[in-house]
C-alpha cells in the first residue's frame, strides 16, 4: 500500500479520530464532571509526562496541579489518582464497598490468572480472602503460637549476625530468610535452613520478580501488551512463576499424601481438606489447584518481602541515626531487661514503638499502593467515576502529607509521641493500605516488626562499616515494585 495515497491518508485520519473520540480527548472533562488531568497524545497518553522509574513522584507533582483526584492515561487505559489522607480515607474507608476491586493488569493477569487473593477478583476474592483470614487465625496469627515461632527465628537470626564478629556483611538474603521462615511455617509447616539452595533460589525468584515487575519495561506492557513478545522482561517473570508453581505443586502433593483432616499441620492442608469437602457440590468454583497454587505464591510473597525490606530500612536509620538507636537500646534495657521480648512489653515501651511506626511511615515501602477498581458508579470529592475505573490510591501521599505529619520528609519518630512522651496513634498510617482489601497479613507483619526489631537491637549495636560515614548512606530506593534500599554494608556489634 502506497501510504502516501489519498485514500491511506484518509483511512489513517479516521483511525486517529476514532481513538482520540473513545479515550476522551476531544471530551469536555467539565461538563461530564469527571476528574481533570494532562491532555492525553494520540496513542501514548499521558505516558511521555511520567518518570517510568519513579511514577509516584510525577502524580505527587500532578496533583498540586490537578488537585487531588485527577486522571491520567496511559495508552487507551484511563486511571484516577487519589491524593492525600483525606481523599485516600474518603475512598477506602468511608466508601470502602465501592473501591473494593482490583483492575485487570496485563502482567499480573499472565502471571496469577485471576487467581489467589491479591489480584483476584469478585466471588473468587471474596471467598479466598475469608478463607486466608480464617486460617491464619487459625495457625496462630496474633496469638501466642506464632509468637513463639518468630522468637524461635530471632534466635536463628541473631546467631547469624553473630557469626559475622562485629564485621561488615550485607544482610538482604539473611532479613529475607529469617523473614520468610513465618509464613513458611504457616504455609508449609515447616522452616528452612538459612543455606537451603532451594529456599534461597524461591526467594531469589521472589526478589527478581518484584523488581522486574515494577520496571519500566514492565510498566510499558501494561499500557501496550502488544509489545510482550518482544519484552525479556516478561518472558523472565514467567519463567519466574512457573519454576515458583513447580515447587508450589510438587508441596502440596507431598500433604496430599499425609492429609489428615484430624490433623491439620498448615494452610496448604486446610486448602486440600477443604477442597475434598466441596468436591462433590455442584459450585465448587474456588478450592480448585489454581487457586491453591496462585494464594501460596501470593502469601509468600506479601509475608517476605514487604516485612523484611521494613526491618532493613530499619537498621539503616538506626546507622544514619545513632542517638535514635540509643534511645530504643536504653527503652528494651529498662522494660526487658536481658529477657527475651515480647508482644506483651510493646504498650510499656512507646518510644520503640513509635520508631517502628515511624520506619514504616518514612521507608513508605509500596508508595504506589497496589491498584483498585470501582464496583459501581461512585461520586468522589464532586467528581463522577464510573464503574470498573482503575483506581491509583497513592499511599505515599497519606503517609508523606504535610496536612498530618508535622516533618513529612524527615525521619522524626516523635510524629507518634505526644508532649509527655506517649505513644498516639496516627489516623494518617496506612502503610497496609485500607478498607476491603487492607493487607491480610497486618497483624501478623506488626508482630514480627517489634519482636525482630526489638530482639536485634537488645543484641547489637549497627554501625557503619570502616572508612564509611553517614554521609556516604544512600537513601534513593531501588526500582521495583516496593521502595528497596540500596544494599549496605552493616557491622552488628556485640552489646553483651
Amino acid at each position: 500500500m502506497d501510504w502516501m495515497d489519498p485514500l491511506s491518508i484518509f483511512f489513517l485520519f479516521v483511525l486517529a479520530i476514532t481513538f482520540l473520540w473513545k479515550t476522551g480527548a476531544f471530551r469536555n472533562g467539565s461538563s461530564q464532571n469527571v476528574p481533570p488531568g494532562p491532555r492525553p497524545l494520540p496513542l501514548i497518553g499521558n505516558l511521555h509526562l511520567m518518570d517510568l522509574k519513579k511514577p509516584y513522584i510525577t502524580m505527587c507533582k500532578l496533583s498540586k496541579q490537578y488537585g487531588p483526584v485527577f486522571t491520567l492515561q496511559f495508552g487507551s487505559q484511563k486511571m484516577v489518582v487519589l491524593t492525600g489522607y483525606e481523599t485516600v480515607k474518603e475512598a477506602l474507608v468511608n466508601q470502602a464497598e465501592a473501591f473494593a476491586e482490583r483492575p485487570f493488569v496485563p502482567i499480573f493477569d499472565d502471571i496469577l490468572e485471576g487467581h489467589g487473593i491479591v489480584f483476584a477478583h469478585g466471588e473468587n476474592w471474596k471467598v479466598m480472602r475469608r478463607f486466608t483470614l480464617t486460617t491464619l487465625r487459625d495457625y496462630g496469627m496474633g496469638k501466642k503460637t506464632i509468637e513463639d515461632r518468630i522468637v524461635e527465628e530471632c534466635g536463628f537470626l541473631i546467631e547469624r549476625f553473630e557469626s559475622y564478629g562485629g564485621k561488615p556483611f550485607e544482610n538482604t538474603e539473611i532479613m529475607n530468610t529469617a523473614v520468610s521462615n513465618i509464613i513458611v511455617s504457616i504455609l508449609l509447616a515447616k522452616r528452612f535452613e538459612y543455606d537451603d539452595p532451594t529456599f534461597l533460589r524461591l526467594l531469589s525468584m521472589l526478589s527478581e520478580n518484584g523488581r522486574l515487575a515494577g520496571s519500566p519495561s514492565v510498566q510499558l506492557y501494561n499500557v501496550f501488551p502488544a509489545l510482550g513478545l518482544l519484552l525479556g522482561a516478561r518472558k523472565k517473570l514467567l519463567k519466574n512463576r512457573d519454576e515458583f508453581y513447580d515447587f508450589i505443586k510438587a508441596t502440596f502433593i507431598e500433604h496430599l499424601k499425609e492429609l489428615d483432616a484430624n490433623d491439620q499441620r498448615s494452610l496448604i492442608d486446610s486448602f486440600l481438606i477443604r477442597q475434598q469437602e466441596e468436591k462433590n457440590k455442584t459450585d465448587n468454583g474456588f478450592f480448585h489447584n489454581e487457586n491453591l497454587t496462585a494464594l501460596v505464591a501470593n502469601l509468600f510473597g506479601a509475608g517476605t518481602e514487604t516485612t523484611s525490606t521494613t526491618l532493613r530500612w530499619g537498621l539503616l536509620l538506626m546507622m544514619k541515626y545513632p542517638e535514635i538507636q540509643n534511645k530504643v537500646q536504653e527503652e528494651i534495657a529498662q522494660v526487658v531487661g536481658s529477657a527475651q521480648p515480647r508482644t506483651e512489653h510493646r504498650a510499656k515501651m512507646p518510644y520503640t514503638d513509635a520508631v517502628i511506626h515511624e520506619v514504616q511511615r518514612f521507608a513508605n515501602i509500596i508508595p504506589t499502593n497496589v491498584p483498585r477498581a470501582t464496583t459501581v458508579d461512585v461520586t468522589l470529592k464532586g467528581y463522577n467515576i464510573p464503574k470498573g475505573t482503575y483506581i491509583l490510591p497513592l499511599l505515599g501521599s497519606v503517609l508523606q502529607d504535610e496536612t498530618q505529619w508535622e516533618k513529612p520528609l524527615k525521619f522524626y519518630p516523635e510524629h507518634f509521641l505526644d508532649s509527655d512522651g506517649k505513644f498516639i496513634k496516627r489516623d494518617a498510617f496506612m502503610p497496609f493500605s485500607a478498607g476491603r482489601r487492607i493487607c491480610a497479613g497486618e497483624t501478623l507483619a506488626k508482630m514480627e516488626l517489634f519482636l525482630f526489631f526489638t530482639s536485634l537491637l537488645q543484641k547489637f549495636t549497627f554501625q557503619l562499616a570502616p572508612g564509611m560515614s553517614k554521609d556516604d548512606l544512600d537513601f534513593t530506593p531501588l526500582v521495583g515494585l516496593m521502595a528497596l534500599p540500596v544494599p549496605y554494608m552493616c557491622c552488628a556489634l556485640s552489646r553483651s
